[in-house]
């Protein structure tokens, strides 16, 4: 197992750039912003041959209440995972009285730590340190995380304990991802804490509660997944903090990451625009896709009716995903979503071998050949595989720039239901194949010019006596 380091403190002490600096990544988010992290974040660290996990948490004092005490719950839940646990300070603000609480907190707890003094650069080691030499800890480091200046002998230090864990490999995003998408305040991590059953993330009744993209792994029933909770996705014209446009941003680019997406809808609601815009994203992605509609319970029985007649007309085009009536909160219908996930992850990354594919093709076009453009009709020769997640099927053949969009449509919609496919888009890519004689012109011999010499002198001969009939 690799060591375990949480880093903890009071709001924007720097804990996500120090995380960051760790990772050598850009995985969370940094604002001057307090309180922009709130769920516990996971990456892998390295510093020369140490290898380690590294937590990042959200701002906690010890005295939070609201949203803020799901945060510090969190950041407890850390501490306890935690080999070392780096207590995170302002050197530019010296000792807060919220430091000197995390100190007393983590005292009681029983549990060791080492204090790390952020933000030296422009005020000097001595001067930034001195103020919290009152606080009785031995082991104290300065660094600057912004600059990575002392960065690593800290992690020297801290690890020298553990020796050398390069031998130890541990992939991080194994299995099936996972990603949960959605409008603020659907229930995502809700969902999220019922799939994982425990509370992992933070849950509150606020829109916007999930700011940054977590990734989860865990096993269940010997599958190993990665779920991805992800923020809210407002519409535009709603989205004023820069906070949250990079929250959306990061959203966008876990349903890329993702094999599978889930999206979660407000039953109470219904199907919105921009559920329709978000559904959009996940098919121009090409991700495996299963839908959701949350907070099926409590509803009466003609809601019910109304919202499943809305969903059969405005979700017609995704009629390979399957539907979805659940409770994150009660758990209701939340184990049958992984029936979905498996369905749409095998049907996304099944192996099609080249003779299946061109058979199926020309059965295809037997029973409705490609329509005639311009005189002429579109030839279609054979079909191999092109990738993966989402299936692309390479067509090569005659003419295909010609051939329309709704023949395309048909292909595919052909394709998925001889290859019963379920869950997940699939991509045609036509192909034309260059003509070998394009640019080439026969060249006659010295026999070939002179019949040919012949034969106009003849047409020329015969037009000239049917002309002289004619006047006659």
């Amino acid at each position: 197992m690799l060591p375990v380091i949480a880093l903890v403190g009071r709001p924007n002490v720097g804990k996500s750039t120090l995380f960051n600096q760790l990772t050598k990544t850009r995985d969370a988010l940094v604002a001057d912003y307090s309180g922009l992290t709130r769920d516990r974040k996971y990456g892998e660290g390295r510093c020369d041959d140490q290898r380690f996990m590294v937590i990042d948490t959200g701002g906690f004092t010890g005295e939070e209440a609201g949203i803020d005490a799901a945060m510090a719950a969190q950041s407890l839940a850390a501490i306890d995972e935690a080999d070392v646990v780096l207590l995170m300070v302002d050197g530019r603000a010296g000792l807060q009285v919220g430091d000197q609480n995390l100190v007393r907190l983590l005292r009681e707890r029983n549990k060791s730590f080492e204090l790390v003094v952020n933000k030296i650069d422009g005020v000097g080691e001595d001067v930034a340190a001195s103020d919290f030499h009152s606080l009785g800890i031995a082991q104290l480091h300065t660094i600057a995380a912004t600059h990575n200046r002392g960065v690593r002998s800290m992690i020297a230090e801290v690890m020298a304990p553990f020796g050398d864990t390069e031998v130890e490999t541990d992939d991080l995003g194994s299995g099936i991802r996972v990603a949960v998408v959605g409008r603020p305040n659907v229930g995502k991590s809700t969902l999220v804490n019922r799939l994982l059953g425990e509370d992992r993330v933070v849950v509150f009744d606020q829109p916007g509660t999930t700011r940054d993209s977590v990734f989860i792994e865990y096993e269940r029933h010997g599958h190993a997944y990665t779920l991805i909770d992800t923020a809210g996705v407002r519409r535009r014209k709603n989205v004023k903090e820069t906070v949250e446009k990079f929250s959306i941003v990061k959203t966008l680019k876990a349903i890329d990451q993702a094999n599978v997406v889930i999206l979660l809808m407000d039953a109470h609601e219904g199907v919105v625009e921009q559920d329709l815009h978000l559904l959009g994203q996940c098919i121009e992605a090409g991700r495996g896709l299963v839908v959701a509609l949350n907070k099926w319970d409590g509803m009466e029985s003609d809601e019910r009716e109304r919202v499943k007649v809305e969903l059969q007309r405005r979700l017609l085009f995704v009629d390979y995903a399957d539907i979805h009536f659940i409770s994150a909160l009660h758990g209701t219908g939340v184990g049958h979503l992984y029936d979905s996930i498996h369905g749409a992850y095998e049907s996304a990354t099944r192996k099609l071998t080249t003779p299946r594919l061109t058979q199926l093709l020309e059965d295809i076009v037997s029973s409705h050949p490609p329509p005639v453009v311009s005189g002429r009709r579109v030839k279609l020769r054979y079909a191999h595989m092109g990738g993966h997640n989402p299936p692309r099927i390479v067509i090569h053949g005659n003419s295909t720039d010609n051939l329309p969009q709704s023949y395309v449509r048909y292909l595919e919609n052909a394709f998925r239901r001889h290859l019963d496919l379920s869950g997940t888009p699939i991509r045609i890519e036509l192909r034309t194949g260059d003509n070998p004689f394009a640019g080439r012109r026969n060249k006659l011999t010295e026999r070939q010019v002179q019949r040919r010499r012949r034969m106009v002198s003849h047409i020329k001969k015969s037009e000239k006596k049917r002309k002289q009939k004619k006047t006659q």
